[in-house]
């Protein structure tokens, strides 16, 4: 993509996706006409980043908390993921893309959870990028999760020495890199309980761009930012 030509771009993008409804609301449109445009701007955006060879991406669609949005809608959003996992598979194949889910599947139909354990077995060879989709996810629900099953673990016997690299394993993410990069649309300045532990260092970038607009062009001006950060990982520049 010749716009990213010889700048340093991130090697794992994390995306809190928001702004559905407010696009929807400015139009005068239902909520569900916001959410279908916003899955056109994930595929643009998985497309992209398979171009530009990013070899992460995880998106943050469904929180713990948005089952307490109104039945209907939440209705319309499962409807929509399930037509996404099944329109999307040849892609997926096409692109080399590996789809995974972080989060508690277990709170899902089980319709859902079906189509996404099958999405994730039909992918799990390919290898050119990792799509992660956080569904029914929370920051502190996986950090309490982890802090469960380490205590689990050291009352078996079965771990004895606790360090950052051992808790990274127990996370949902604990075979990935962490995010390089964050990217939050609609101009909201909060993390909305998203990756807590994994951005300790992550660079954050916050657009006014609804996510149903933001596509290619936002993306690479986004990616363009990141490659001029001085990441510094908690240290002090001298001078």
């Amino acid at each position: 993509m010749q716009a990213t030509k010889n700048i340093k771009l991130p090697t794992h993008v994390a995306i809190i996706m928001d702004g559905n409804g407010r696009w929807a609301r400015q139009r005068h449109l239902p909520r569900v006409e916001g959410h279908i445009r916003g899955m056109e701007s994930v595929r643009e955006i998985v497309t992209s980043s398979c171009e530009l060879r990013i070899p992460y991406l995880t998106l943050y669609a469904f929180s713990k908390e948005n089952w307490i949005r109104p039945k209907e809608e939440v209705k319309k959003l499962l409807e929509l993921l399930a037509h996404y996992l099944v329109q999307e598979i040849p892609l997926m194949m096409e692109k080399g893309i590996r789809f995974n889910i972080i989060g508690a599947i277990q709170d899902f139909p089980k319709r859902i959870r079906t189509l996404l354990y099958n999405t994730m077995a039909q992918t799990a060879k390919n290898k050119k990028l990792v799509l992660t989709i956080a569904l029914s996810y929370g920051g502190r629900q996986e950090i309490l999760n982890a802090v469960k099953q380490i205590a689990h673990d050291i009352r078996k016997g079965s771990l004895l020495r606790i360090t950052e690299k051992t808790f990274k394993k127990y996370l949902y993410t604990g075979d990935m890199p962490d995010p390089d990069l964050l990217i939050r649309t609609s101009g909201e300045m909060r993390i909305s309980n998203f990756l807590l532990w994994q951005i300790a260092y992550t660079e954050l970038y916050i657009t006014d761009v609804l996510w149903p607009d933001f596509r290619k062009d936002a993306y690479l001006k986004a990616l363009k930012v990141f490659s001029t950060r001085e990441r510094r990982f908690g240290m002090v520049k001298e001078g």
